[in-house]
């Protein structure tokens, strides 16, 4: 279908955009009017092929009928009480969400604090390990966890932590995937060891195999938690409902957002074993959080990424995308990260930016989370023949910007 142009199109709603809106993410590159499944619509009328979907927000992609129905539903019967009151919506959530965290040890008590972002999730977990009686934390170098302040004390960019220093906590940086570093830095003083299965935001890296494995075993000696935070490799991003679970672990706290409401806002903080019994009445709270429509969302997600068998269909599309950028044999083209469908495209030079700016421009939306990586995140719903599109246009894209 097309999209009729708004009124001055881009031009004319971005000059309004930097007129009202705070500097903190510079001039839009689009203005987006509309979407449905894997695309997009301009304020001029343009079509995208979403290769983002907001971050890996819209795992279902845009305008998902049934997602739009649970919501819809929801709200006409119930949109918000507060947290002095349950729904049912929040406590089914919740459940289906304590299963998928101990799936590798099964009957393991596990409880949920719901929020509204990854960011607020993460600030739910940095309380609970407060409240261990200990207050070092090990994070690792590379990481994402958000940009609240004590998110950001996790965060290892200095470009965004020296702004806002000093930040909370006492908080020690070792090399991602270096099981020596860590097992070097842990001791009785650290109250837990928080990573990413995969380092989003650094460019789409794994660490060596069994690192988590053996985060885990270490974590467990020094009496220690293990936190991972599943904010953007969760809800099926990397082929299964956690990116930690093929490692075989079971973590202290993990936490969710991003796919897990398709674009309505939540976050979920999910804590397992003793540590599930930490937060207490008066300890920590929220005014949307766990709201019954985000609950909704939340179920309808899940339902969906089961019903449909998405997990083993988003690891087929993953290998099939990864398999034929690799083919392409571009001298670009130093290697493809990541699992499922979270992919990096590691470039010989620091071209990436550019080469987003021209994907764009070509209808492509992607993004350069390092200058010489270019991030690869679309709906799990994505088909063949659109990723296969893509593939066939990079090279020209790489071909302009060099």
């Amino acid at each position: 279908m097309t999209v009729q142009a708004v009124e001055g199109g881009n031009a004319a709603v971005t000059a309004r955009y930097q007129a009202v809106m705070m500097n903190t993410f510079g001039p839009p590159k689009r203005v987006f009017v509309r979407g449905e499944g894997v695309w997009l619509w301009d304020a001029d009328g343009n079509r995208y092929l979403d290769l983002l979907a907001g971050l890996a927000v819209n795992a279902l992609g845009h305008a998902h009928p049934q997602v739009l129905g649970a919501i819809s539903a929801q709200l006409s019967t119930l949109g918000h009480v507060s947290n002095f009151f349950a729904t049912p919506t929040q406590v089914a959530l919740a459940e289906r969400l304590a299963c998928v965290v101990t799936a590798n040890s099964p009957g393991l008590a596990a409880r949920v604090f719901f929020a509204n972002s990854g960011t607020e999730a993460n600030e739910a977990g940095f309380k609970i390990t407060r409240l261990t009686g200990r207050t070092r934390l090990i994070a690792m170098a590379g990481s994402f966890h958000g940009r609240s302040l004590g998110a950001l004390a996790l965060t290892s960019n200095p470009k965004y932590r020296e702004p806002f220093e000093p930040l909370p906590g006492e908080v020690t940086f070792v090399p991602y995937g270096d099981a020596e570093a860590l097992a070097a830095e842990l001791d009785q003083s650290v109250a837990a060891v928080v990573l990413e299965p995969i380092q989003g935001e650094n460019g789409v890296v794994e660490p060596p195999s069994g690192f988590l494995a053996e985060a885990r075993s270490l974590t467990r000696q020094a009496g220690a938690l293990l936190w991972v935070d599943e904010v953007q490799t969760g809800m099926g991003r990397c082929g299964d409902w956690l990116a930690s679970a093929a490692s075989g672990i079971t973590a202290d706290i993990v936490t969710f957002a991003k796919g897990l409401g398709n674009g309505f806002p939540i976050g979920a903080c999910v804590a397992t074993g003793p540590a599930s019994e930490l937060l207490q009445p008066g300890l920590h709270g929220t005014t949307f959080g766990g709201n019954p429509v985000a609950a909704a969302a939340g179920l309808a997600v899940m339902s969906i990424i089961e019903r449909d068998g998405l997990l083993t269909r988003v690891t087929a599309l993953g290998d099939r995308l990864a398999a034929g950028i690799e083919a392409l044999g571009h001298p670009e083209i130093v290697a493809v990260r990541g699992r499922g469908l979270l992919r990096g495209v590691v470039l010989a030079h620091d071209l990436a930016p550019a080469v987003a700016d021209a994907a764009l421009e070509a209808g492509f939306v992607i993004n350069a989370p390092r200058p010489n990586v270019l991030r690869l995140a679309p709906p799990l719903v994505i088909e063949e023949r659109e990723l296969d599109g893509f593939v066939a246009a990079l090279p020209a894209l790489l071909d302009g910007v060099r």
